[in-house]
């Protein structure tokens, strides 16, 4: 499975520790260039930057040559990780921002975030999702506290 990642993903996993549940879901991570610029970016928080100094095996970055026009409303970090899970025929790119989540799914591709991964992790029994979620909230992560809500109350409903 190929998978694409935008900055926020990344970023907030390595914030809560919890950077391996990603090659533990889909074995190799790409990441365009203007992603890993972002996070080791002077603004980028220190545990990220820190955590760069050994990039692990599972996480490969790629240069991205041509950018469709359309992208060019977006971030660097954003356009760059669309425009290479559209040419390394990525199973799923992974983005926080909505509006970037709008666009790839516009130009058809599936489309995951920060918590998508998590309750993925959490599903396949490699993370405690309230643990998890608690972590996140200590970040600057933002997401409505309606949709945390719903996500908690999946996961307790399937407990038995």
């Amino acid at each position: 499975m190929t998978v694409v990642s935008n900055t926020s993903p990344v970023n907030y996993l390595v914030l809560i520790d919890l950077q391996d549940v990603l090659p533990a879901l889909f074995g190799r991570v790409l990441i365009p260039n203007a992603v890993l610029q972002e996070l080791r970016s002077p603004a980028a928080p220190p545990q990220v930057k820190n955590w760069l100094d050994a990039v692990p095996d599972w996480l490969e970055s790629q240069v991205v040559a041509e950018i469709p026009s359309v992208l060019r409303q977006l971030d660097a970090g954003e356009r760059e990780a669309i425009a290479l899970a559209q040419s390394a025929g990525a199973s799923l790119v992974l983005l926080d921002e909505r509006k970037a989540r709008q666009v790839a799914r516009e130009r058809g591709l599936a489309v995951s975030g920060t918590l998508g991964v998590l309750d993925l992790a959490a599903r396949r029994g490699l993370v405690n999702l309230s643990d998890a979620l608690d972590r996140l909230d200590r970040t600057t992560f933002r997401a409505s506290a309606r949709l945390l809500r719903h996500i908690r109350q999946q996961h307790s409903a399937k407990k038995p």
